[in-house]
């Protein structure tokens, strides 16, 4: 019985240190994409790249919002964007009626080191690469 006790703790003393790092992983890459994002902000406005009011797409394929954020859209799709301040946006939000009279409210999204993660081939791409594509783009983009 006390094997049993031992080996139950030993188990559980292993998941909590796994999980421990985990976490710091993910802090650790938050931090580092966050710095890309800020970079990508200061390099933007000194380049002189024009801004744009943001808008936010409703999930279910229902139109486009208005938000009261501007920034650049750093995906062709517009689906993600980084404002003047640095902060990095996923602009989604669920379809409203409060949301196409008064606009979308979208929160700051903790930005990922690769973009897509977990999406189809060819999907996926650093958020490095992502932002260094649109500054090469300048004001070029859809």
């Amino acid at each position: 019985m006390a094997d049993q006790s031992d080996w139950r703790a030993q188990r559980d003393h292993a998941v909590a240190q796994h999980a421990l790092a985990e976490q710091r992983r993910r802090a650790a890459e938050t931090a580092q994409a966050m710095e890309l994002v800020t970079r990508f902000a200061r390099e933007a406005a000194a380049r002189g790249l024009r801004t744009t009011a943001l808008t936010a797409f409703a999930y279910d394929g229902g139109g486009r919002y208005r938000t009261d954020l501007r920034g650049w859209y750093v995906h062709r799709n517009r689906t993600l964007a980084i404002t003047e301040d640095g902060r990095y946006y996923v602009l989604g939000v669920p379809s409203s009626l409060r949301a196409r009279l008064l606009g979308a409210q979208v929160p700051p999204a903790d930005p990922p080191l690769i973009v897509g993660r977990g999406a189809r081939d060819g999907e996926s791409m650093p958020l490095e690469t992502l932002l260094q594509r649109r500054l090469a783009a300048g004001d070029d983009w859809p």
